[in-house]
């Protein structure tokens, strides 16, 4: 049996396909030491409009270098989908010193145009991997398992993959035995660890004479993340007598720590829930890293997918009979909070006033004020409303995206009576789920007049995170669409760094 790692590869998903270059210097050295035969470093990709690191295109350059300091035979994925024999000459002739295996990720529906590819690529003097994708859904692809009789003569590799990490080690037995009716190439296993199977699975297929198995340190992969290769050279040590240095190994542990801590990669529950239907982990990986969804709002949106439905509620569109003088926007920001007592003035100052909540993070301190509320349920608003109001003193309406929301709909039982849902999102074709979108679209529709926002005050520093840079930009466009919309900027009545608002202090109107 070979061992294959493909850390730089499937780890990519989560760095963009960059990596520190003292990593992947402690890499090629520690993977030079370790019972490893395979090293799958990246993906050939043709030019594309989104950015891709290094990893995504493995230029000459690097694999020269890699080649230089690597002792073991190295790989390259390129996908089907995107490729086509036309493409080979400039994707694949530059590398063919350098590289050993190409592996074609291949989606099972498309097995007749990946032959096609595989025999151009193994005519170029490559071996030549399938890596076909979907593994639980096999079953269900009329003719796909009798096409593998095709890839004979052809494949040096048939890989199947569990991508949504829900296969069981039953069907990895099951599915190892139809393959064979119709190939006598080397088979491997790819798997994810959504449900924690990983192991389980390879173990499996071990068991039954599978000839590959892939791994990555840490487990590092795409959403939930793959087989951790310390786990499987661990066990094949004690059961299997494989001579492992655990000193090396332990140092590119140590290498790739860091960025473990910055991505915190692995299984949680969506990914848990992802992997039992079925459901492509990609998608689920940007709702995890979202960092406006709940992992209740996941939850939800999965089950919704599962049971084939759009959305799991619908509300009655909001309508308003006689619009309001002026709408007051409040934010999260602490300014909202700092400024309470002229801001409440204001508001009892000026008749026929309503307040939007935005979020319902500063709600409990305008309670006292008798006018009209509305509050934004997108993401965790509805658990931020309980925790901050709750069901004694809620008074207000509840305002919802436009059916259908992609993330489901989840409304406190206390408040369904008072909730409705916008009819469209008419100012911006972006960031449709934004609670601030979402606030700006009612206030249109509550007022012809005047809007204000408090406690929008922006992260002030010249280093912000990355969630701080995501809703900067995120409130830029949005108060960006707004202007261009009414033709006139929005305005803040307390102090705020956005330059797409106009500033003007509330303490100038008590």
């Amino acid at each position: 049996m070979k061992i294959l790692d493909c850390t730089l590869r499937d780890g990519g998903y989560y760095t963009n396909w960059d990596f520190n270059s003292t990593i992947v210097d402690s890499y090629i050295k520690a993977m030079n030491i370790l019972p490893i035969d395979y090293l799958e470093i990246g993906y050939r990709n043709n030019p594309s409009k989104e950015y891709l690191g290094k990893f995504g295109y493995t230029p000459v350059s690097v694999l020269k270098h890699i080649r230089k300091i690597c002792s073991k035979k190295l790989a390259v994925m390129i996908n089907e989908k995107n490729t086509t024999p036309e493409d080979l000459d400039y994707l694949l002739s530059p590398i063919q010193e350098f590289i050993n295996m190409i592996r074609i990720a291949i989606d099972p529906q498309n097995i007749d145009r990946a032959i096609i590819l595989a025999k151009a690529i193994k005519a170029m003097g490559f071996e030549v991997g399938f890596n076909v994708m979907y593994m639980s859904k096999w079953s269900e692809i009329d003719g796909f398992l009798p096409k593998l009789k095709g890839i004979n003569g052809i494949a040096d590799l048939f890989c199947m993959v569990d991508s949504y990490g829900g296969i069981t080690s039953n069907e990895v037995k099951e599915l190892l035995i139809e393959v064979r009716k119709y190939t006598n190439v080397p088979i491997g296993f790819h798997g994810h660890n959504n449900l924690q199977l990983s192991l389980a699975n390879t173990l499996t297929a071990m068991d039954h004479g599978i000839d590959y198995v892939d791994a990555t340190i840490m487990g590092m992969g795409r959403g939930a993340g793959n087989l951790k290769m310390e786990l499987l050279l661990t066990y094949l040590n004690k059961h299997k007598g494989l001579e492992v240095n655990f000193n090396t190994l332990g140092n590119v542990i140590t290498a790739f720590t860091p960025l473990f801590k910055k991505y915190h990669w692995g299984t949680n529950l969506p990914y848990m829930l992802s992997g039992a239907n079925n459901i492509p982990q990609k998608e689920v990986m940007d709702w995890v890293t979202n960092r406006v969804y709940s992992f209740n709002s996941i939850v939800r949106a999965l089950d919704n997918r599962k049971n084939k439905t759009k959305d799991n509620a619908r509300f009655p569109i909001f309508y308003i009979k006689k619009k309001f003088n002026k709408v007051i926007i409040i934010g999260g920001g602490p300014n909202a909070i700092e400024h309470k007592e002229a801001i409440k003035e204001f508001i009892t100052n000026q008749p026929n006033t309503a307040i939007v909540f935005a979020t319902a993070r500063h709600a409990n301190t305008y309670l006292d004020t008798n006018i009209s509320q509305y509050y934004c349920l997108v993401g965790n608003e509805g658990d931020r409303l309980t925790q901050n109001v709750g069901a004694n003193k809620f008074k207000g309406i509840c305002i919802l995206p436009p059916y259908p929301r992609t993330m489901g709909t989840e409304v406190p039982e206390y408040a369904k009576e008072a909730t409705f849902e916008l009819q469209t999102i008419e100012f911006i074709n972006q960031y449709k789920d934004s609670v601030t979108t979402i606030a700006l679209q009612l206030a249109i529709t509550l007022t012809d007049n005047d809007i204000y926002v408090i406690g929008y005050d922006g992260y002030p520093g010249d280093v912000l995170s990355e969630k701080e840079v995501s809703l900067t930009n995120e409130n830029k466009t949005i108060f960006t669409a707004y202007s261009k919309f009414k033709g006139i900027k929005l305005k803040s009545l307390t102090p705020s760094i956005y330059k797409e608002l106009d500033i003007e202090s509330v303490y100038q109107f008590i």
